[in-house]
């Protein structure tokens, strides 16, 4: 049987915007870069990239992203992969991350499990429930 672990803590992340494709860019698609450090059970850095398109209705977007995290969970080392899809429904949110399937090394190899996001009082909180063999 495999137990089911929670990490929480803190993040800080940096985006940075990039000139997109002209193809994105008549697209209506932004492009960022991803910086963050994260503190807590899971104490490392990540990069990535992140895609988005606002609608022309307000309140309605979307966005997709991938990050590398590099660093230890709970004291093991490695690195893992995060996909990330966000969706705004007229301001109502929806957002899903997720472990990319066997992107795990080292000491997180075969992790599988989801990441949660909270932002209160300006400050970025996660919650990362996760499965190592």
């Amino acid at each position: 049987m495999t137990t089911t672990t929670r990490a929480t803590g803190t993040f800080d992340v940096k985006m940075l915007p990039q000139t997109p494709s002209d193809l994105a860019a008549a697209a209506n698609l932004g492009r960022m870069t991803l910086d963050k450090s994260y503190r807590g059970d899971l104490e490392g850095a990540a990069s990535g990239e992140m895609l988005a398109m606002m609608t022309d209705t307000p309140g309605s977007a979307v966005y997709v992203a991938i990050e590398r995290v590099r660093g230890a969970l709970s004291g093991r080392s490695g690195s893992f992969a995060l996909h990330h899809t966000g969706i705004m429904d007229r301001n109502a949110q929806g957002l899903s991350i997720a472990v990319v399937p066997d992107s795990g090394t080292e000491q997180l190899a075969g992790i599988r499990g989801t990441l949660m996001i909270r932002i209160e009082g300006g400050k970025h909180f996660y919650d990362f429930d996760y499965t190592l063999p």
